[in-house]
């Protein structure tokens, strides 16, 4: 009887306890606050979110299965100011009863100065504004899961840590450039709170959004302030086509500094798997690209599909000689 008993006991402990329940389930819309979030739930809370790494959220649209996700969710995050257009109804039409929270709540937006009431959306590009998106995610955590405040504070507290150790590198590799020479030319206009807070003048080919179509006078533009500022590198975005770009570095005589992050993470054996890496990983690349000493303007990144003239070359060289050979060759045997 005693044995039955200790059977019941264990059987229960393993069926009912807390361990073992099912997690709650963070969603977020993209990536970068998705890695937020992890660094403040740790592994209390399954996180997930909605556009893969290495799209465009911009121009994302959503699938059936996310709207599977969004049904199931505890807890949704997300930027707010524009930057999701597409969220409100992916959620409405899911049916989740889910507490949805905008991040970016407490953040002064950067208006824009084209419309009225829109926003730059990209606040996360300035590392002091992401003090703002965790404490939010962790007050939210925090109603989500009460029992586990203590746990969310302590790991908010040393994630805020590592942001303004990062906040404070970024600076310090930002005086390395000569001030005449810190403009950062851009794909989109995704940099702004960048360039505020940390001191650099930014040009970008099209807006906040990339859904707006690039224009003749967007180019001119570009090309205008490159030739009278002498700038050395402009920079494509990891989520964007750079044929436009490499076309500006093409008939301006500069070269591709290297590719930037703004609206997603890299994937996970990128240079920017994680926030923090991501922006340490866009500021070595600007500092480099805008730096670089003696580096020929001609050094431009080539397209994937793209072929080297001088192998060419090389290949018609080889060909004429093996063609010369045959001749000799047969001239030879008569």
């Amino acid at each position: 009887m005693k044995k039955i008993i200790f059977l019941t006991i264990c059987c229960s402990f393993l069926f009912f306890n807390p361990l073992n329940a099912q997690k709650k389930t963070l969603i977020a819309t993209a990536s970068m606050m998705a890695d937020m979030a992890e660094n403040i739930a740790g592994d209390l809370i399954e996180i997930k979110y909605i556009v893969p790494r290495g799209q465009d959220p911009h121009l994302y649209k959503p699938t059936p299965s996310d709207v599977i996700m969004v049904q199931k969710a505890d807890l949704i995050i997300v930027n707010g100011l524009t930057f999701e257009g597409w969220i409100a109804k992916l959620i409405d039409n899911s049916g989740s009863s889910a507490e949805t929270v905008t991040i970016t709540k407490g953040i002064k937006p950067i208006e824009s100065s084209k419309y009225a009431n829109s926003f730059d959306p990209h606040a996360w590009m300035d590392v002091n504004q992401v003090l703002t998106y965790i404490e939010n995610i962790r007050n939210a955590l925090i109603v989500l899961l009460p029992e586990h405040e203590l746990i969310f504070r302590e790991n908010h507290d040393i994630y805020a840590a590592k942001l303004k150790e990062l906040d404070a590198f970024i600076f310090e590799e930002i005086k390395k450039i000569p001030e005449s020479q810190r403009i950062l030319i851009t794909s989109h206009d995704a940099f702004a709170y960048y360039g505020r807070r940390y001191g650099l003048r930014l040009e970008a080919i099209v807006g906040i959004s990339t859904e707006a179509e690039v224009q003749s006078s967007d180019i001119i533009r570009v090309h205008k302030v490159i030739k009278e500022s002498n700038v050395p590198a402009i920079f494509m975005e990891s989520t964007i086509n750079p044929k436009i770009l490499q076309q500006i570095a093409k008939d301006s005589d500069v070269v591709i500094g290297g590719e930037l992050y703004a609206d997603s993470l890299g994937d996970k054996n990128s240079p920017a798997s994680t926030y923090l890496d991501m922006l340490r990983s866009n500021t070595i690349t600007i500092v480099e690209g805008l730096t670089k000493k003696g580096i020929s303007k001609s050094e431009k990144l080539e397209t994937k599909d793209s072929i080297n003239p001088i192998f060419l070359y090389g290949i018609f060289i080889l060909i004429f000689i093996l063609i010369l050979f045959f001749i000799v060759k047969k001239l030879n045997k008569l």
